[in-house]
């Protein structure tokens, strides 16, 4: 009887010891987790990132590619540059801004921002849109901005995605001027651009009703709402229609990761009036580059823009 009763208590300290490891194990997994992991939130789903993805933009670097824009507007061509800067960071759920100070609560997210300038004429046009795409490539962008200036003015677009799509706009414009409004959710043509760069296998494909770009919204000042989309990947290029706006964008990118992006074409509408016509904007690529380049502004730092061809 002694026996069988020591025999009892050795399993029970033995299964006592198992789960303490085992709620130690786990304890420490989430204290690193914070900034490479993505940890639950309103989906409940927790990013599986791989080696090559964490290290490579876990490196407290961004990428900067630097493209040739041919730029449609008014109804002709225009010669500039395009920028796309990518670069992880730990964003704050509640406030949706990105975060001084690490938390569990924090979602990673990799953020865009794509940036176009170029001239019409006498007058300079700047384009600059931020998508802030949770990495667990689980739920749509968790925050969108963009902004258009030019000399005759400057307007600004604002998407939270809370329990709906939450959408502040500005502009000089009468008939679009200051709005606030919510939309159900739907796909973001912004939110495409980051989830392609982590896995374009999980692009959306098929007939879709999508979110065009707030760039294209504003420049043809047409609604902010889905519109009926067509997209398709071949290989290496994800291609999307909307036959209501007869616009088509083709995005190339490399077939391996990390599925850099090579060059894009748009075509739409451009000009007003007796101007108009259907004309194709294109971006190829110059150069690319990884640096942590918050770090580089100083003069001497310039050298880099020359490495890029902004210059």
């Amino acid at each position: 009887m002694l026996k069988r009763i020591i025999k009892v208590e050795l399993i029970f300290w033995i299964v006592v010891g198992f789960l303490t490891l085992l709620v130690s194990c786990k304890k420490q997994n989430n204290d690193i987790a914070f900034n490479v992991e993505e940890q639950q939130f309103t989906t409940n789903v927790k990013a599986k990132l791989s080696p090559e993805f964490k290290a490579y933009w876990y490196a407290g670097e961004a990428e900067i590619s630097s493209y040739k824009l041919e730029q449609a507007r008014y109804g002709e061509i225009r010669e500039g540059k395009a920028v796309l800067v990518y670069v992880t960071e730990d964003f704050l759920p509640e406030i949706q801004v990105k975060a001084d100070n690490r938390s569990q609560k924090n979602i990673p997210v990799l953020k865009l921002n794509a940036t176009k300038n170029f001239l019409t004429g006498i007058y300079p046009y700047s384009i600059m849109q931020s998508t802030f795409y949770p990495v667990s490539n689980k739920n749509h962008a968790l925050k969108i901005s963009a902004s258009v200036q030019e000399w005759c003015g400057h307007v600004y677009t604002q998407l939270n995605n809370k329990d709906h799509f939450e959408i502040k706009s500005h502009s000089y414009f009468e008939n679009e001027a200051d709005q606030n409004f919510k939309l159900t959710k739907f796909i973001l043509e912004n939110e495409l651009w980051a989830q392609l760069r982590i896995n374009p296998e999980s692009l959306p494909i098929g007939n879709l009703e999508i979110i065009p770009s707030f760039e294209f919204i504003r420049l043809r000042h047409v609604s902010l709402k889905p519109y009926k989309a067509i997209a398709a990947l071949n290989k290496n290029i994800y291609t999307i229609s909307y036959p209501d706006l007869n616009r088509t964008l083709s995005i190339q990118f490399n077939p391996n990761f990390p599925y850099d992006i090579l060059e894009w074409e748009e075509t739409f509408i451009s000009g007003f009036g007796s101007s108009e016509s259907s004309l194709t904007t294109k971006a190829t690529k110059l150069q690319t580059i990884k640096s942590p380049y918050w770090q580089k502004n100083k003069n001497q730092d310039e050298y880099l823009r020359e490495t890029l061809q902004l210059n």
